[in-house]
């Protein structure tokens, strides 16, 4: 096998499908551990309701435009997704587990800790729900406690702390079938708030003590980390789509208009804004024209975030790390967008903010607009896939190029594949703008 192929084989596809957009992120690890974006493709998404699909033949062809502009750019055909899942439904537990060993003489092995792991999924649930993930806390052997790797130790009784994160059967047999109408297979689904930590969040942050909180469109999700393990999760069923339906009604306004406002004129903090500046919008057929005061628009958007960070700081105090979080609090998803959010969450909830980005994990070259916090799922679900690839917990999809006139892609000479790529990249950033927060 040629290095060529061995390159296409590891190529991982990621499918983020978000309640405001669906995106299709194909790429692989260069020779110094970043990611290369090959693929890339975005569309507005309208069969999801607040991270659930609500609409299965609008979300099927959602997901097939975005992948095959994925496929444009790469000049490839993909076979298998890494998708991503979240909503309301998601549900977190801890729970204790106990393995016997037979001899105190042998080391624990990882076949060790796979028993004490599967064990876990054998818990008896609500009805209708499954079992995501799970996830260690830290471990016990015999009367040792605190260990993060019990791994090549000796003792007779092993225990471990875990956290299971639980979430409905339709609402993942749901994506499932959505992706497999399309013709491809999903690999493995991740939570999207772990996807997200994985793009945005630095080591450092995890071993400190950090919360994510990613704004979506539907939701807003929470995942705390803490000694460089998940601590916490939770989904808030507020997202920057309740604060556009806020703008609507407290500016009597359409909902095209508020999203509209929302974007170009929105800020989370009003002090910030001046009193005299007034936007002006056009009325229906007839009307005059209406104006809005920009303190105002900023007044109806703070209590809605204001609202939304009262639920964070309720989820960080009950999840027992509330004087841990060295790192503060990361914000992410398009929510992150707002103008002087950061500052109104350090303001309402005393903890250092600063807005999370996907970029230190992309390869040299990448378009700037995957730069935004938007993507920190769909890029996250990518480095998911990666890993676990790389750990062989999948085998690695096979792709074929697509040779059509659209993509002759390894027919043209190293610069014009660039060229090419970058181009027709910039095409689909610019045909349509980024209002999804």
């Amino acid at each position: 096998m040629s290095e060529t192929n061995v390159n296409k084989s590891e190529i991982i596809v990621a499918l983020d499908i978000g309640t405001t957009k669906i995106c299709a992120i194909a790429g692989r690890r260069d020779q110094h551990g970043k990611i290369e974006v090959l693929g890339f493709g975005k569309v507005a998404s309208e069969g999801v309701l607040r991270g659930v699909v609500s609409n299965i033949e609008k979300t099927v062809k959602a997901i097939a435009e975005a992948v095959n502009m994925a496929q444009r750019t790469a000049g490839q055909t993909f076979k298998v997704v890494h998708v991503g899942i979240a909503g309301q439904h998601i549900k977190s537990l801890q729970h204790r587990g106990i393995l016997t060993r037979d001899s105190d003489h042998t080391e624990i092995s990882r076949r060790d800790i796979d028993r004490l792991i599967s064990d876990m999924f054998k818990l008896v649930l609500p009805p209708g729900d499954k079992i995501l993930h799970v996830i260690p806390q830290e471990y016990t052997v015999d009367n040792e406690q605190g260990i993060t790797d019990p791994i090549g130790m000796s003792g007779i009784r092993l225990e471990a702390n875990f956290h299971i994160i639980t979430g409905q059967i339709s609402a993942s047999n749901n994506i499932h079938r959505c992706v497999e109408r399309t013709g491809l297979k999903v690999a493995n689904m991740t939570l999207e708030p772990i996807a997200s930590a994985s793009a945005v969040l630095s080591e450092e942050e995890k071993e400190a003590g950090v919360a994510l909180v990613d704004i979506g469109g539907g939701t807003t999700d929470i995942t705390i980390f803490q000694e460089g393990i998940i601590r916490h999760t939770a989904v808030i069923p507020f997202g920057g789509n309740v604060i556009t339906k806020d703008i609507k009604e407290g500016c009597t306004v359409m909902k095209p208009q508020a999203e509209k406002l929302k974007v170009r004129f929105g800020s989370a903090l009003a002090e910030e804004v001046y009193d005299n500046r007034i936007i002006s919008i056009p009325g229906l057929r007839g009307q005059d024209h209406k104006e809005i005061s920009e303190k105002n628009l900023a007044r109806i958007i703070q209590a809605r975030v204001e609202e939304i960070l009262d639920y964070v700081i309720w989820e960080v105090r009950r999840s027992g790390f509330e004087r841990k979080l060295i790192g503060g609090i990361v914000l992410t998803g398009g929510g992150a967008l707002l103008n002087h959010i950061d500052k109104l969450s350090e303001y309402h909830t005393g903890m250092s903010t600063r807005i999370g980005t996907p970029v230190e994990h992309l390869a040299h070259g990448y378009h700037e607009q995957l730069s935004s916090p938007i993507y920190s799922t769909g890029v996250g679900l990518l480095i998911k896939g990666l890993d676990d690839l790389e750990a062989g917990l999948i085998p690695a999809q096979t792709v074929e190029t697509k040779d059509d006139e659209e993509t002759v892609m390894e027919k043209e000479p190293v610069g014009n594949w660039y060229d090419h790529l970058f181009k027709r990249t910039k095409e689909w950033f610019e045909a349509e703008p980024d209002n999804e927060f």
